[in-house]
């Protein structure tokens, strides 16, 4: 199976979530906006909604609900 194309990383501990695309990294996003502006400038145009439940994002971490910083072990 092929992987989507953008991965959303796992929140930071200090918040935001790292955004590749085809392996390059486009950002430290804190929320939806700031995912689609980052695949806005790679090209790709969706709104938040779409984006959060699009196939061709791999969210790691939680889905696009979580921004925060990640809990304390």
């Amino acid at each position: 199976m092929e992987h989507p194309p953008v991965v959303v990383h796992p929140p930071s501990p200090s918040g935001g979530r790292r955004v590749r695309a085809d392996g390059e990294i486009l950002g430290l996003a804190y929320g939806l906006g700031d995912l689609v502006e980052f695949l806005r400038r790679a090209g790709l145009d969706m709104d938040p909604e779409d984006a959060a439940v699009s196939p061709l994002i791999e969210w790691r971490g939680g889905d696009a609900t979580v921004w925060g910083p990640s809990p304390p072990p």
